[in-house]
């Protein structure tokens, strides 16, 4: 197979804002998780398939299966669907109040 690049669990892209290590991160319809600090405008690793602890809207409780929703201003996770982008789905609850929440991420783009 030729046209083969990549397992595709990880890719560059450029950070649209300075992004921790660790933290999520939106490129149009593709979201992810940083795997170093990078600053705006700079390519970073993005980790876009796999089960991450993510910043939470904290006054949320979630229930296991619940939608995850990126809200890209705050930089929080969320269940509020209006004006996000979904990005998974929650595999263990979290409670109100929590600062972080496990998402299980499928890297297709949203």
């Amino acid at each position: 197979m030729k046209n083969y690049v990549q397992p595709g669990n990880v890719v560059s892209l450029p950070a649209p804002y300075d992004v921790p290590s660790g933290g999520g991160l939106l490129v149009g319809a593709l979201f992810g998780v940083a795997t170093v600090d990078a600053t705006t405008g700079n390519p970073v690793e993005t980790a876009v398939d796999g089960v991450f602890d993510l910043a939470k809207v904290p006054a949320q409780a979630w229930t296991v299966g619940v939608k995850i929703y990126w809200a890209d201003g705050p930089k929080q996770a969320t269940t509020t669907a209006t004006g996000n982008t979904l990005i998974g789905a929650a595999i263990a609850s979290a409670a109100n109040p929590s600062e972080s929440g496990r998402v299980r991420r499928k890297g297709a783009a949203a």
